[in-house]
């Protein structure tokens, strides 16, 4: 669990960043991209948290046209959802499988460390996705490796 809940602390923290740069950059196709990006991720923590919850999540869009306000409180509601779901997560329960169906309707069954595990990924992938728009936008690309969250946190 020590784990899990690392990297889900990371992924509040690289969210944070790329919010704050997309916040202060510039305008352009490249940044709306970027949010768009940014806007799947956190729609995808949403969809995996409505399933770990034994909900169905077919009403959910994965690639929405949200704006960056959008994103902004979505990463507060998904950090406060995940953070509250993961105090209660015994290292028992990571075992336990989830059947749920995707948005096309196929059923799967995952275990809950597989999800979690997935959606922890599942972000840095697309964020880094979205560091390639920022500095096609002409702006930074956003430090958010995992390295260098554990060495601002001081473990």
């Amino acid at each position: 669990m020590k784990t899990i809940r690392s990297m889900f602390e990371q992924l509040y923290w690289a969210d944070k960043r790329i919010l704050d740069a997309l916040e202060a950059g510039g305008d352009g196709e490249s940044e709306a991209e970027a949010i768009r990006l940014l806007s799947h991720t956190l729609r995808a923590e949403q969809v995996w948290f409505t399933r770990l919850q034994g909900q169905d999540s077919n009403h959910l869009p994965l690639w929405p046209n949200d704006s960056l306000d959008d994103c902004k409180r979505l990463a507060q509601e998904m950090r406060e959802a995940f953070s509250a779901y993961l105090a209660e997560l015994t290292d028992e329960r990571l075992d336990d499988v989830i059947t749920y169906s995707n948005q096309y309707g196929r059923s799967y069954r995952t275990s809950v460390q597989d999800i979690l595990t997935h959606l922890a990924l599942h972000g840095q992938y697309h964020r880094g996705q979205i560091n390639m728009k920022l500095r096609t936008a002409g702006m930074e690309p956003v430090n958010v490796d995992y390295i260098t969250f554990v060495r601002q946190q001081g473990q």
